[in-house]
C-alpha cells in the first residue's frame, strides 16, 4: 500500500541546509532560474511574432523580426539557456520559412 505524500511548493516550508555555502547555492539557483525563465519567455515571444508575420505574409516585417529573433536565440545559446544546436536548428527552420515566403 502506497502512502500519500504531500509535497510543499512554497519556499517558506522547504527544509534547507544551514551551511552558508548551501544557502548561497540556493540564492544563486533561484536567480539563475528566474533569469533563464525570462530569457525563454523572450525567445518564445519573438518566435511567435515572427511566425505570425509569416502567416500574414508580411515579408519586410518577417525579415526584420528574423534578424531580432536570431540575435535573441544566439544570445540565449551563448548564456547557456538553450543548447547551441537547438538554437541553430530553430534559426535554420525560421530562416527557411522566411525564405519560402520571399520565394513566394
Amino acid at each position: 500500500m502506497v502512502k500519500n505524500k504531500i509535497i510543499s511548493l512554497s519556499l517558506k516550508e522547504e527544509k534547507v541546509a544551514n551551511h552558508p555555502s548551501a544557502l548561497k547555492r540556493m540564492r544563486q539557483n533561484r536567480k539563475r532560474r528566474l533569469r533563464n525563465r525570462m530569457m525563454k519567455t523572450l525567445v518564445k515571444s519573438h518566435v511567435r511574432k515572427l511566425l505570425a508575420a509569416v502567416e500574414e505574409q508580411k515579408l519586410e516585417e518577417a525579415r526584420l523580426l528574423l534578424r531580432d529573433t536570431t540575435a535573441v536565440l544566439q544570445k540565449s545559446a551563448s548564456k547557456g539557456v538553450y543548447h547551441s544546436n537547438r538554437a541553430s536548428r530553430q534559426i535554420s527552420r525560421l530562416s527557411r520559412k522566411v525564405n519560402a515566403l520571399a520565394a513566394g
